[in-house]
């Protein structure tokens, strides 16, 4: 009887190891397949007819959500259809591209998850994105800048080398540290978000706000009284990225690119964004032939 047990036991232990055998092998083919997708992202794409593209909805200029439309506006957008269409002629694929809205803190993980092919999201390069994404040639020269109010007489970041002087940062972001860097002897304080910087500069709490130039050409539109000054002090620029492991697809997005440059048709989205924004010479934005 006990043998009987022991050889029902022995019959039960090997079907379950069968079975959890089949299921691993099964589960590892499923993650080999997804991996496999996962990490061709332009096969995605051909196949699909489809760039899914990540982009701000928040930061005017380059990318704002339209309330009355839906849909996003600006020169990342822009950019976005613009490359899609380049694609589509290289690769003899036709494509349109959709897009998707995505925060800082997001974007990384949704191209991890695949949910958005690309995206090209006011993304500074920097050296610790790069170990987790693929990064193409920069698309625009961003850097750190002050805005500051028109009849200030602050010209420059070193102009607020003096303790008489406080420039409003945000938390969470490199502007606090960059500015002591340039001008250590200016007062600083961090707000909690960019709305409560800018309502600290106009009732007088500082003499200048400081962060990437591309959000403070969008406030500088909102706010005639203000413009920019003293260029960039830092050297930020914005990058398209796709999951790590994309050479295909960074590729073909880098030819798009230098196409866009060479045909045009990237100055004159330049112009259509940025030439009315105030203090800002945005004929140093273009490329120059």
């Amino acid at each position: 009887m006990e043998k009987a047990k022991k050889r029902r036991f022995g019959i039960i232990a090997t079907i379950v190891l069968a079975l959890a055998i089949v299921l691993g092998i099964a589960w590892a083919m499923q993650t080999a397949a997804n991996n496999s997708k996962h990490q061709d992202t332009l096969t995605r794409v051909e196949k699909r007819g489809q760039i899914i593209w990540g982009v701000k909805a928040d930061t005017k200029l380059f990318g704002l959500m339209n309330t009355k439309t839906a849909t996003p506006e600006g020169f990342d957008i822009d950019m976005a259809k613009a490359l899609t269409v380049q694609i589509s002629k290289q690769t003899g694929v036709p494509m349109s591209a959709s897009f998707v809205p995505v925060a800082s803190a997001s974007k990384i993980q949704l191209l991890k998850n695949t949910n958005i092919d690309g995206t090209i999201s006011t993304m500074t390069i920097t050296p610790e994105r790069a170990k987790v994404v693929d990064y193409t040639q920069p698309y625009f020269d961003a850097g750190q800048s002050l805005l500051v109010k028109k009849d200030s007489g602050i010209n420059s970041i070193q102009d607020m080398n003096d303790p008489k002087y406080t420039v409003l940062v945000v938390v969470g972001t490199t502007a606090a540290q960059m500015t002591k860097q340039f001008a250590p002897k200016a007062h600083v304080i961090a707000l909690q978000d960019y709305a409560s910087a800018m309502q600290a500069l106009k009732a007088g709490q500082g003499q200048a706000m400081s962060t990437d130039n591309a959000i403070l050409y969008g406030f500088a539109t909102e706010n005639p009284d203000y413009h920019l000054v003293g260029g960039v002090f830092t050297k930020g620029p914005y990058g398209i990225a796709f999951d790590h492991d994309q050479k295909p697809m960074v590729d073909q997005t880098n030819r798009a690119l230098d196409t866009l440059k060479k045909n045009g048709i990237y100055n004159q989205l330049i112009k259509k964004w940025f030439s009315n924004v105030p203090g800002l010479d945005w004929h140093e934005l273009e490329v120059k032939s």
